[in-house]
């Protein structure tokens, strides 16, 4: 039967009206048990408030204990009244079969809904923090690597400044011989050494050179030195008379036919009049019916001449080591002049010992018309060895307009009129036996080493220069 509320009634229990049924004695213990377990576990989330008897009794059809644990909702609070009040109930009774359901029942939707918003929603992790994080540090990183190649050249330049040169160690090993020319300055003599791999580094050389407290005289001529000498070694190496060759001369590959007679003239005091005066006159040299100077016809090794040789027999004599070189390489006397032209044009050109045959082939295939319809070689060699400047391979946009130079391979198509070098056995071999290949273009980029890039494209060539040009404002000495 119905029961009066108690004087206090439970805060966690709904309900308390007066015209209100108690709860159930079942609900009563859950609540308390709810209570107990906030107690022990210190949780700061209130219990779920009961529901009055009515409400729970409406909630789901009786079950018996038995099968309490089978109720999806029982975790959510919601009980039944015991089968003996049940059985004592007046019919209609909520929580009895058969009684009507009430607004307001616990397993109504809505009531759910409000059940369920008791309880706060679990939190969705959002992945928007980690991708931006993931983006600024890939951001930083773009940002460090583009810092570090544009600090590379100075970085690398304020390393050079703080390190001794290079040097080498000791006396060297396996000899070497080295041509000093007349008016050769301390900065040719090392560039000279470093070339030919007597010292180690051009600084390592000259800064001994200004240390001296007096300025050293070099005496023209040849000196025999070795490979990988210290800056000091070498410094005394050539001070000592013992060590000048008498009577030698030492021809470097691609040097023009004037500097060939100045060499011979400081090795063997032949006087540079009298070498000049025998150049002039071609007959007795066997030269092809197109030359018109001794270029390219002079090859380039080291000699050591009888004493009171002549002006003549001293050129005569590397005309026909020039003659024994191109038959050795299988050209025909019909087929020594052109052969020269290209072979000098290759051997001013090329820089590494296997670019000598891409370099060929850029010429070639510049005068096949189908891959090159001007038939333009655009050589800066050919155009400064037209100049008179037979040491460089640059030149000013006048020069390179100039069509008054016969030499102007930007002007006038084809090789050039006549050799503008004395090439030795790989430039000949080059131009007898070009690389395979497109390249219709090529730079050297890095002037120390020689590093060359060979295009096939305009683009591709206009990345090399922009790589020269950027290897050429970090070394602004080659300026």
């Amino acid at each position: 039967m119905a029961k009066s509320p108690p004087e206090n009634p439970d805060p966690n229990v709904s309900g308390g009206a007066g015209d209100a049924p108690l709860p159930s004695r079942r609900a009563l213990r859950e609540a308390q048990a709810a209570r107990d377990a906030q107690v022990a576990n210190e949780t700061v989330t209130p219990a779920a408030p009961a529901q009055p008897a009515e409400e729970q009794q409406a909630a789901e059809p009786p079950v018996d204990a038995g099968t309490a644990e089978q109720n999806p909702l029982a975790g959510l609070g919601f009980g039944t009244m015991p089968e003996a009040e049940a059985a004592a109930a007046p019919a209609g009774t909520p929580g009895t079969p058969g009684a009507p359901a009430r607004a307001g029942r616990p397993n109504s939707r809505a009531n759910r809904r409000a059940q369920l918003a008791d309880h706060p929603a679990v939190e969705k992790k959002s992945r928007k923090g980690a991708w931006g994080c993931l983006v600024v540090i890939l951001v930083l990183l773009a940002l460090m690597g583009a810092a570090a190649l544009a600090l590379q050249g100075p970085i690398s330049q304020f390393v050079a400044a703080t390190q001794p040169p290079g040097d080498y160690e000791g006396s060297g090993s396996s000899e070497e011989l080295v041509m000093i020319h007349d008016g050769d300055t301390g900065s040719d003599i090392a560039n000279t050494l470093v070339a030919q791999d007597v010292v180690k580094s051009y600084d390592a050389f000259y800064t001994l050179l200004l240390a001296q407290a007096t300025d050293p005289v070099f005496q023209p001529g040849a000196y025999l030195l070795a490979s990988q000498m210290s800056a000091q070694a070498a410094l005394d190496a050539l001070q000592d008379p013992e060590t000048r060759q008498d009577l030698t001369v030492v021809i470097p590959e691609g040097t023009a036919a004037g500097e060939v007679l100045a060499s011979i003239s400081e090795g063997t005091e032949i006087p540079l009049a009298d070498l000049q005066a025998a150049a002039a006159d071609l007959s007795g040299f066997g030269l092809p019916a197109e030359a018109t100077s001794l270029e390219g016809f002079l090859f380039p090794a080291t000699y050591t001449f009888q004493p009171a040789t002549s002006a003549h027999d001293a050129i005569k004599t590397l005309v026909d080591r020039q003659f024994e070189a191109l038959d050795a390489a299988g050209v025909a006397p019909a087929d020594r002049w052109s052969t020269i032209v290209m072979a000098s044009l290759i051997q001013r050109e090329a820089g590494l010992r296997d670019d000598y045959f891409k370099v060929a082939r850029v010429f070639y295939n510049r005068l096949d018309p189908a891959q090159w319809e001007s038939g333009l070689l655009q050589s800066d060699a050919t155009v400064a060895y037209g100049t008179g400047n037979t040491h460089l391979v640059t030149t000013t946009d006048a020069e390179r307009a100039d069509a008054n130079n016969a030499y102007n391979t930007y002007v006038h198509p084809g090789l050039p009129v006549g050799p503008i070098s004395n090439p030795g056995d790989l430039a000949i071999d080059a131009a007898l036996h070009p690389a395979d290949g497109t390249w219709l273009f090529f730079v050297t980029w890095n002037l120390d080493t020689g590093e060359t890039i060979f295009s096939s494209t305009v683009e591709e060539h206009e990345a090399g220069v922009a790589k020269w040009l950027d290897w050429m404002d970090e070394h602004p000495e080659y300026g």
